[in-house]
């Protein structure tokens, strides 16, 4: 009668763990589905509105007319794919916690013989069954959990770096749109002063007051210039079309979202800058903070390898009924690891600490050296800034004054006409000089991770980085 009782509390115990067992479930990639998806993104779905209320936008500006840089920030942090891969990856980790907490489980072990029992002297009849029950020592659980929780925190911040490196592109390329926008508006009061150069020249010869080297060269002149022009233009398209891939949106949808149009403002992004740009970096820079989560991981695992020389035991009590006669045992059993005591294991866990110490050096020489070209270029490009400035309103007094001389005879057409052209170009100048400001501003920005201007709202958005939605 003894046989069947363990065999039915044997089929009683997988019955119990087979009702908690999961099934497969196939999930293929549909890419007509994800195509449709992505063509069918729109600024103005409730979704995204109601992250913009949750981000402190007021619901009766909402949907928005005239998008900033500050709101294309928003938009690009809402449907760019590149932070969902970021967020994936941290859950990832989190559920690599939950692994590394987990005990381990006992097993059971049971065996089953029978003899001939030639002599019939006793009963023919032998089985067992044992659990052999695991203790970890030297707190070995925990240290992995520690580990686990330093790589949760790693991929936490990779949300909040993928976030800022999307915030420098977005700029990057705002910038460069507004900058060519600019560029095709002087490129074009320039055609038109060449246009007039060429057909004064041109009645000049006509009347024979003019010699024919002088039109072809201001005509040469107008070609290099309409070739500038159409070149912005169509760089306009290249740099939509890159706009749209840093928000996440078509292209089609960007062209019918209305850009606010202002010029590069390089004085409010120099807002505020940190006296200390080094401490500042050491402070905010996220890959910073990853590489002190990165040596925390590796004094983890000299941890547990330090804990791993002291062997792990399991306990393993049974009972037996051999031929007629009922045994109980207690059983001990462990590996032989305080011979060894793991010392090459450790050794390695060392090195490896200690190379990610020299890392984390590396890194922080590497961000100083940073800090201070980024800060020694922003220098550079706002006495440049200044010079050409100061150029223009030369230029412009004297424009001003061929004006008069114009009124009063002194001069004729072709050289006011020259003189404003004078004046268009020292405003290119100052147009890409302010270009190149906001260009090495928004780059010191990115080197020490910390926003310069607008810094109620850019701070806010920083804040929600890593955010996980």
């Amino acid at each position: 009668m003894a046989i069947p009782k363990v065999t039915l509390l044997s089929a009683l115990c997988f019955s119990i763990t087979a009702c908690g067992f999961q099934e497969y479930i196939a999930k293929p990639i549909d890419q007509e589905t994800l195509t449709q998806k992505i063509n069918s993104r729109r600024a103005d779905n409730v979704q995204f509105q109601q992250y913009l209320i949750n981000n402190g936008y007021d619901a009766e500006q909402l949907p928005i007319k005239q998008w900033t840089l500050n709101d294309l920030i928003h938009c690009a942090l809402f449907f760019n794919p590149s932070l969902d891969i970021a967020r994936a990856q941290w859950r990832s980790t989190e559920a690599a916690k939950l692994t590394a907490s987990q005990m381990q489980l006992p097993s059971v072990n049971g065996h089953y013989a029978k003899s001939n029992n030639a002599s019939n002297e006793i009963s023919p009849h032998a089985y067992s069954l044992s659990i052999d029950i695991p203790i970890e020592t030297a707190n070995k659980r925990n240290i992995r959990i520690e580990s686990a929780q330093h790589l949760s925190e790693i991929s936490k911040l990779d949300i909040a770096q993928a976030a800022w490196q999307l915030r420098n592109e977005v700029i990057k390329t705002f910038n460069e749109y507004q900058s060519n926008q600019q560029l095709i508006s002087l490129l074009s009061k320039e055609q038109a002063y060449r246009q007039d150069i060429v057909a004064i020249y041109q009645k000049r010869v006509d009347l024979g007051e003019s010699s024919s080297i002088e039109l072809s060269k201001a005509k040469l002149e107008l070609q290099t210039t309409t070739t500038a022009l159409e070149s912005k233009q169509r760089h306009h398209l290249v740099l939509l079309s890159r706009l749209a891939n840093h928000l996440g949106l078509p292209l089609a949808q960007l062209e019918q979202m209305q850009m606010a149009e202002y010029p590069i403002d390089s004085e409010t992004m120099l807002g505020h800058i940190p006296a200390d740009l080094q401490t500042s970096a050491l402070l905010n820079r996220l890959d910073i903070r990853i590489a002190l989560e990165r040596y925390a991981i590796a004094e983890s695992r000299l941890k547990l390898e330090i804990a791993k020389q002291y062997p792990d035991l399991t306990i393993s009590p049974g009972y037996a009924y051999e031929f007629g006669n009922n045994v109980w045992s207690l059983g001990l059993s462990s590996l032989m690891t305080i011979l060894a005591k793991n010392k090459l294991a450790i050794a390695e866990a060392t090195q490896l600490r200690e190379v990610e110490a020299r890392q984390f050096e590396a890194l922080q020489s590497t961000v100083i050296s940073e800090v201070n070209v980024a800060h020694a270029k922003l220098e550079q490009s706002k006495q440049l800034l200044n010079n050409q400035k100061k150029l223009y309103r030369q230029q412009q007094l004297n424009t001003k004054r061929m004006n008069q001389r114009l009124r009063a005879g002194e001069i004729d057409r072709l050289e006011l006409t020259y003189a404003k052209l004078e004046d268009v170009l020292a405003e290119q100048n100052v147009a890409a000089a302010d270009f190149q400001l906001a260009s090495n501003a928004n780059d010191l920005e990115n080197v020490i991770q910390m926003p310069l201007a607008d810094s109620a709202i850019a701070g806010k958005q920083v804040e929600n980085l890593s955010s996980i939605k």
